[in-house]
C-alpha cells in the first residue's frame, strides 16, 4: 500500500531555511515522479515542485525557483524539499504527493484527491 509521510515543518524567521522530508512505503520512489504541494490559509493548494522518476527531472514554480531545491534519497527512499531565503507569504501547509497510478514523469497540473497525499506538515515563517 502506498503511502507517504512529510516532516521537517516548524517555525522560522524570514530568511532561514528549512528542510521537508517526505518518505515513501509501498513503493520505490526511486522510478516514480514526486510532486511538492502546499496550500495557505483561504488559498487553494498548489504544486510547487516535483522530482520525476528514473532521471531525476526538476521542476519549480516561479513563487521558488532560486530559492527551493528538490532531491531524492534512493536509499532512504525519502524525497527532499530544502527551502531557503523563506518568506512570511510562504507559510502554508506543505504536503507531497504521486500520481495514482504511480507515474515517471512529472504532472503537477493534474493531481487530484485520488492520488496519493501526505498528511502535510505546517510551515511557518515570522519574525
Amino acid at each position: 500500500q502506498v503511502h507517504l509521510v512529510e516532516s521537517g515543518g516548524g517555525l522560522v524567521q524570514p530568511g532561514g531555511s528549512l528542510r521537508l522530508s517526505c518518505t515513501a512505503s509501498g513503493f520505490t520512489l526511486e522510478s516514480y515522479a514526486i510532486g511538492w504541494f502546499r496550500q495557505a490559509p483561504g488559498k487553494e493548494r498548489g504544486g510547487i515542485s516535483c522530482i520525476s522518476g528514473g532521471n531525476s527531472g526538476t521542476y519549480y514554480a516561479d513563487s521558488v525557483k532560486g530559492r527551493f531545491t528538490v532531491s531524492r534519497d534512493n536509499a532512504k527512499n525519502t524525497v527532499y524539499l530544502q527551502m531557503n531565503s523563506l518568506k512570511p507569504e510562504d507559510t502554508a501547509v506543505y504536503y507531497c504527493a504521486t500520481r495514482n497510478p504511480l507515474e515517471t514523469d512529472c504532472s503537477n497540473d493534474r493531481y487530484s484527491t485520488d492520488d496519493y497525499w501526505g498528511q502535510g506538515t505546517q510551515v511557518t515563517v515570522s519574525s
